[in-house]
Parts: C-alpha cells; structure tokens; sequence
C-alpha cells in the first residue's frame, strides 16, 4: 500500500540536528528536480525578500519564512514526520504508533512538496516554505515542474499494490496515476454528513485518522476494494464508486458526523 499525503502549511522548527544532504533523500530520480526548486528558491529568498514575499504568497507577518529559506542548506534536518505539523499530522500521530506501525509507516506514506517533489516520513529535511501552488520566476509552476520527473519516478514506487490517494487538488496535478496504477489507486473526499459538503477541519482530521487506522490494523488492502470493506470494518461510513472504464481511479466518499 502506497499512502501519498499532502505536506502541512505549518512546519515544526528545523532543531538542532545534521543539516541536510539531499543525496540521502527517498526517491533519488527527483534529485536533479530537487536541486533545481532548492537552488532557486534560495537564491530568491537570499536576494530580495519583497519579491520573495510576493512570489511565495506569504503576508507580512510571516516574512519570516524567508529567512527560514536562506538557510535551507545548513539549518538542521529531521524527520519529515516530525516537520510536518497541522490537523491531519496531528490526527495521524506518529510519533505514538507502535514499532511495526511505524515501519509500516516509513515504507507506505509518501509526502508531497512543492520543493522537494515528495518525501518519506523518514526522509529527513529542514523546515521551510514553498507550497506547490508558487510559480517561480525560473521555473515556473512548481506543479508543472514536478510532472515529468514523478512521471517516471511514481509508476515503480507505486509498486503492484493499493494506492490511497488523499492529497489536495494543488498537489494531486503533480502526478496523476495512469493506467493500471489507475485502476488500483483509491481517491477520499470527506462529507459532513448532515450538510454533504467537504470541511477543512474534519476532511484533514479524518484523514489523518483513517491513515492511522489502517496502518494500526492487522490486515493491509491490496485492492481499492478491499480498502472500501477494511475502512468499513474500522467503523467509517464509506461510499465508493468504481471507475466506469480502465485507467480511472475509484473514489470513495467518506461520512462523519463530528471529530472527536
């Protein structure tokens, strides 16, 4: 199973730890994409800081987050767990899971970055700001930078199994499942039930609950619709719809009434 997460807007501090060395990154076929984003967006950071307000979106009160960029290259890395923080990582809670669900967790969840393409949870990096949504002035938009190097990277990660897709719709552009992976690769979307509408606060929690979920349970799904029977098991109300023709995912929508 092969679990791709969104990253957190918010990030934990980088600690005092080993600066960062890219060439230990997962995924070494985006390494040259990576290199790219991170020499840019430094020398952006480094040069101008207006500008670099400007490019990456951020308010005043976090002008801040520029300075964080500058020293990406020598500010100390942790664990890509530990730096993303927000609703669903809290939901997800890895730090508290047992040992095997932690493996479970190192070999299964694949993070999404607009700087560094996409990351283990044990993939250790700096704290930093650059939402896949930013077009740089070199590169360009950074979803559309990403396309070709995941293209030929995500296939062989995604392996023969299932792939639970919860990202959000900015980084879902930065590879898109084809094929058979297709066919095998589950979408979530959370309902309030009362109201049927997507809600920040309980699509992210919910999510993150369901990731724990199931790399606490016994069993792991093969099949998009072996996740729709585990999930109902684990006590969510789920409703899924099968792809009409092949080279489609399947899209699962799950109901909650509150988060607790």
């Amino acid at each position: 199973m092969l679990v791709l997460l969104p990253p957190s807007e918010g990030k934990a501090s980088s600690g005092r730890g080993a600066p960062l060395k890219p060439e230990s990154l997962s995924l070494p076929g985006l390494a040259d994409a990576r290199a790219a984003v991170l020499d840019e967006l430094v020398d952006l950071c480094a040069a101008d800081e207006d500008k670099a307000r400007e490019v990456l979106g951020l308010s005043e009160g976090l002008r801040g987050e520029i300075a964080k960029n500058v020293d990406l290259r020598t500010a100390g890395a942790r664990p890509a767990g530990e730096i993303y923080t927000g609703v669903l990582y809290d939901a997800l809670d890895l730090a508290s899971l047992e040992p095997a669900a932690k493996k479970r967790a190192a070999r299964s969840l694949l993070v999404f970055s607009g700087l560094w393409g996409a990351v283990r949870v044990t993939d250790r990096i700096p704290s930093y700001r650059c939402s896949m949504g930013v077009r740089l002035p070199g590169l360009g938009a950074l979803g559309a930078h990403w396309r070709t190097p995941m293209a030929a990277v995500l296939p062989e990660v995604a392996g023969d199994g299932l792939v639970l897709d919860l990202r959000s719709s900015a980084h879902a552009g930065a590879w898109k499942p084809k094929g058979e992976v297709a066919g095998r690769t589950a979408t979530v979307r959370v309902l309030h039930a009362p109201t049927r509408k997507v809600v920040s606060h309980f699509n992210k929690a919910t999510k993150g609950r369901i990731v724990r979920s199931l790399l606490t349970s016994a069993g792991v799904p093969g099949t998009p619709g072996e996740l729709v029977e585990a999930l109902r098991e684990l006590g969510y109300e789920v409703e899924a719809e099968a792809p009409s023709q092949a080279g489609r995912a399947w899209a699962l929508d799950v109901l909650v009434d509150e988060i607790h």
